[in-house]
């Protein structure tokens, strides 16, 4: 039976058997890329990004920047694209009709069918997607430094990468997602979106959103769950070491804060655009094709800075649900009010003037001293893990430094084409 994903179409698989792929790469022009396309070229392959075959052409791009459309009609918002500067081109030769291999750590990696090479204003795409032309904005940055020109072709698998250790469990592909689902019996399933290491108030945001999901449906067995799916790409010097991250996340299963029966940690391969509302909206699509059907969306999702408002995101999802084949399920702020004694929510209590808000900042400053927060803040076996992953993982660190960029293991490693 087919597995249908966003806008209606079959999630397929584009991934050539090993024999076949040796003999069709053989002899071809060799591009290597960067860790952004690679992750990319995961995400087409294996279906994250279905419908999409492969990097964008000029025509979709155009629909995203004028009207969140690709050229065929349907709803999306993030460019995925491939470039190369005016230079690279000449120098490997290449032209439309050209089949390619794109190498990662010196391997093959994809083939890839250029069906377009062409140019596209930058700040036209910043405009669209981000709202803003700032450089400062990181999704803008990274549009201006995106060179020469784009090329758009369909890509297939030629070798599948071997997700390294603490990762291996989590990376579940679409097809295999949905089997997981029907394992496991769930009929609803709501994503969670990180980036980070969980305190109690993203804990209350899942099982908050959880109720929501679980709606009118009877209890008597497990069949609402929740997915962390954790977003593992481009790390800047602060943020969380992605091991952290996803070992932490599947803690609060482990120990006990959720169970088997309703929670399950996975990852994506992305570098975050912070994108807000038009962010937003990816994810969507992005968790439709994991096959969930809920998506909780918090305050100021996918946002940066003060470039957008701390529901923008709500209000974009509601004016295109009916082009969503997911339910949003939207989310305040959670904080804790010493009045009530318990974790609660924007305008549940009436005592906003106690109420304590979950300050990232803070909760880092904390951990960067080695003092365990109280449990009402920061789960201790949470902590103790993020301590245990600094020693084994970050040099140290529970927070990327210069050291962990130069010498962390890769999350995933393409290996000879055998």
């Amino acid at each position: 039976m087919a597995e249908i994903g966003h806008g209606g179409k079959e999630i397929v698989e584009r991934i050539m058997d090993p024999a076949q792929a040796k003999e069709k790469i053989k002899g071809l022009k060799e591009i290597p890329i960067r860790s952004q396309i690679a992750n990319e070229v995961i995400g087409i392959a294996y279906g994250f990004f279905s419908p999409l075959e492969g990097f964008m052409g000029k025509a979709d791009l155009d629909g995203i920047c004028k009207n969140m459309h690709l050229a065929n009609g349907v709803l999306w918002s993030i460019p995925i694209l491939f470039d190369l500067s005016d230079a690279e081109i000449s120098d490997y030769g290449i032209k439309v009709g050209d089949s390619v291999v794109l190498t990662y750590q010196g391997n093959p990696m994809a083939l890839f069918e250029i069906e377009e090479i062409y140019e596209y204003d930058k700040k036209t795409i910043c405009q669209a997607v981000y709202g803003t032309t700032d450089d400062k904005h990181p999704g803008c940055a990274r549009t201006y430094a995106y060179k020469d020109k784009f090329i758009a072709g369909k890509i297939t698998l030629v070798n599948k990468p071997i997700i390294n250790p603490p990762y291996d469990p989590y990376f579940i592909p679409p097809l295999e997602m949905r089997k997981r689902f029907k394992e496991k019996g769930w009929v609803r399933v709501v994503a969670h979106q990180t980036r980070n290491v969980p305190h109690t108030g993203h804990e209350w945001l899942m099982k908050g959103a959880w109720l929501q999901t679980y709606g009118e449906l009877p209890i008597d067995k497990p069949l609402v769950g929740v997915l962390v799916n954790a977003i593992i790409g481009e790390k800047r010097k602060g943020d969380y070491i992605d091991e952290a991250i996803i070992l932490t996340q599947d803690e609060l299963r482990k120990s006990g804060y959720f169970g088997d029966h309703n929670h399950l940690t996975s990852l994506t391969f992305w570098d975050m655009r912070y994108a807000g509302p038009k962010e937003a909206i990816f994810h969507a699509i992005l968790r439709t094709n994991l096959g969930l059907t809920h998506h909780m969306f918090g305050r100021d999702h996918a946002g940066v800075g003060t470039y957008y408002g701390p529901y923008d995101a709500h209000i974009l999802l509601e004016q295109h649900k009916n082009e969503l084949s997911i339910t949003p399920v939207y989310s305040m702020n959670w904080l804790y009010c010493p009045h009530c004694g318990e974790v609660t929510s924007e305008g549940l209590c009436n005592h906003k003037n106690e109420w304590q808000k979950f300050s990232g900042t803070v909760i880092r400053s904390i951990i960067l001293d080695g003092v365990k927060p109280p449990r009402l803040i920061f789960r201790p076996e949470v902590f103790d893990l993020v301590m245990e992953c600094a020693e084994k993982y970050g040099f140290g660190s529970p927070f990327v430094t210069d050291e962990y960029l130069q010498n962390r293991i890769p999350v995933f490693t393409i290996p000879p084409l055998a």
